[in-house]
């Protein structure tokens, strides 16, 4: 890997489209499978062995500040939102002066970081972007013949000969990094402006699987894959008590489990009471929310 790589996972938002479950932990501690969501995204970003793993937080911060000491993480406080530019500018002194792998601590992937990375250091690329191949004209990103961007968001820049999906995953190289700004956002306030300025921007085509965790839905669905991925029907952890079946469920630590649960996450310490079968909801230590 690069002698001068570190990596920032992104973790600051207020997680507003997972309520209410971000209001009882910040959006990157909520359990998938055996682990904070956090935790996979980390797993994956240490493969291209940064030198530092640094995470910003703003949102219920205390949720991750015990969690990231023990894995020897470096914690960016953010006293307001500074935005994607503005976290990683804001971390600068905690991630050196070199290249970054820049992650999204909702967008849980398969993606290879090495790949990536590579792809940056062969293209000597200003920033390398994960994206998912999609027909020409669909997506947020279009891609030219030479694997640069094309269109970015609805602005245009060269002819598109493929679209894309962006994945919140991507290298931002040191000499892209001294044009951040205070705060704002890599993609409008960044990545935009180099584009306009006749800068390119290389793709990484990415066909590996991913979930945004950013709904309900979705957060269910990637427990769903964690235990697909592991070829189980269902999981619990060695310390919860179950008095009832947990099919395609995910039952966590201490949890004590009273009514039979389908397609349902239980939270760390939570109590589901005897009543009627549960299907398709998240129960925390607070109550249930149950999927639209």
């Amino acid at each position: 890997m690069l002698d001068d790589l570190a990596a920032m996972v992104l973790c600051a938002g207020l997680g507003t489209r997972l309520r209410p479950l971000t209001d009882e932990l910040a959006k990157p501690m909520v359990p998938i499978g055996d682990r904070p969501a956090v935790a996979h995204v980390v797993e994956r970003v240490r493969l291209a062995e940064p030198r530092q793993v640094v995470v910003n937080v703003h949102h219920r911060p205390d949720d991750l500040h015990a969690w990231a000491h023990r894995e020897g993480i470096v914690v960016s406080p953010e006293e307001e939102l500074l935005g994607t530019a503005g976290g990683l500018a804001n971390a600068a002194a905690l991630l050196g002066d070199g290249n970054v792998l820049v992650w999204n601590g909702d967008i849980l992937s398969e993606l290879d970081p090495r790949e990536l990375v590579a792809a940056f250091n062969a293209e000597a690329a200003l920033a390398a972007l994960a994206v998912r191949p999609r027909p020409a004209g669909e997506g947020n990103v279009g891609i030219a013949a030479g694997g640069t961007i094309a269109r970015l968001r609805t602005e245009r820049f060269a002819e598109e000969v493929e679209g894309g999906e962006f994945l919140g995953i991507h290298v931002v190289g040191r000499t892209l990094r001294a044009t951040l700004p205070r705060s704002g956002c890599l993609v409008g306030d960044v990545y935009l402006p180099a584009l306009r300025a006749g800068q390119r921007l290389h793709v990484f085509r990415c066909g590996a699987p991913f979930v945004d965790v950013g709904t309900l839905e979705a957060y269910l669905e990637a427990n769903r894959a964690w235990l697909a991925a592991r070829d189980l029907s269902s999981w619990s952890a060695q310390s919860a008590r179950l008095d009832a079946a947990i099919d395609g469920s995910v039952v966590g630590a201490r949890a004590h489990v009273e009514s039979s649960l389908e397609g349902c996450v239980v939270w760390p310490d939570a109590h589901v009471a005897k009543g009627g079968p549960l299907r398709h909801a998240v129960i925390t230590p607070r109550g249930i929310v149950r999927a639209r």
